[in-house]
């Protein structure tokens, strides 16, 4: 049976993340294959390139299926017009590309993205995408601390506890506070991997070393003693946001 990887993206402010769950409906998984199902008159099982917590958003996001329909990726097809149709306005298919047997959108992607935005001004228009964050930060140390995660491999520090990883180990690329205006900041990050809540806890400890509440060293120190309640608090789900997955050419057709 042909399989397929299909690019989406998806507002998940009113969503209980992206994983199916027992107690409610309300998953972006669940809605996406009942109407893929609908759609290609067959029962439809996506696999995600990764678990999105409640109120997180992507805006990329991937996942493979297999489907019997061998015409899902054809340019002349109106599949993504009729999905598009029928699913609520905060999911929105992009693409279906034709992929080889065994890829996998979860194992085979390489990096992913996230974002989070901040705020330091009070605007009415920005409260339910972006953070809003009273008082000065230094941003400039922030981003030091930011850097020093580059050359961290454990990040317990940063995971919910008593998850079934195998391992707390991740290997981060790219961390840096980026200013967006007088105001506006978002911090982006990118990783082979990231643990349950790793980027809202790692956002939320480097808020309080801008506000001066926590020292660099401290900030090392916590890292280094692998618990997570020596971190900050988690900042809000409805700011952060999964912006990239990278995939290998070689598992497409």
């Amino acid at each position: 049976m042909p399989r397929y990887l299909i690019q989406l993206s998806y507002n998940g402010t009113s969503y209980n993340g992206w994983q199916v769950q027992d107690n409610t409906k309300l998953t972006i998984q669940h809605i996406l294959q009942e109407n893929l199902s609908i759609i290609f008159s067959q029962p439809i099982e996506l696999v995600g390139c990764g678990r999105t917590d409640a109120g997180v958003s992507a805006k990329d996001y991937y996942a493979h299926f297999d489907c019997q329909k061998t015409d899902l990726h054809e340019s002349g097809t109106n599949y993504i017009y009729k999905l598009n149709k029928i699913l609520p306005f905060e999911i929105a298919v992009k693409k279906i590309y034709f992929v080889k047997d065994n890829a996998s959108a979860r194992f085979d992607a390489q990096f992913r993205t996230y974002e989070y935005h901040i705020h330091t001004y009070k605007n009415p228009f920005l409260f339910q995408s972006s953070l809003f964050v009273y008082g000065d930060l230094n941003i400039a140390l922030m981003n030091e601390a930011a850097t020093y995660l580059l050359s961290v491999v454990d990040f317990t520090s940063f995971s919910k506890v008593n998850t079934q990883n195998k391992t707390n180990d991740c290997n981060v690329i790219f961390a840096q506070w980026i200013k967006l205006n007088e105001h506006e900041y978002v911090f982006k990050i990118t990783a082979n991997r990231f643990l349950r809540n790793m980027v809202r806890a790692i956002v939320g400890t480097l808020l309080e070393v801008g506000k001066g509440k926590i020292t660099l060293e401290d900030f090392k120190t916590i890292i280094e003693n692998k618990n997570r309640s020596d971190a900050g608090m988690s900042v809000n789900a409805h700011a952060l946001y999964l912006t990239e997955i990278t995939y290998p050419q070689s598992i497409f057709c």
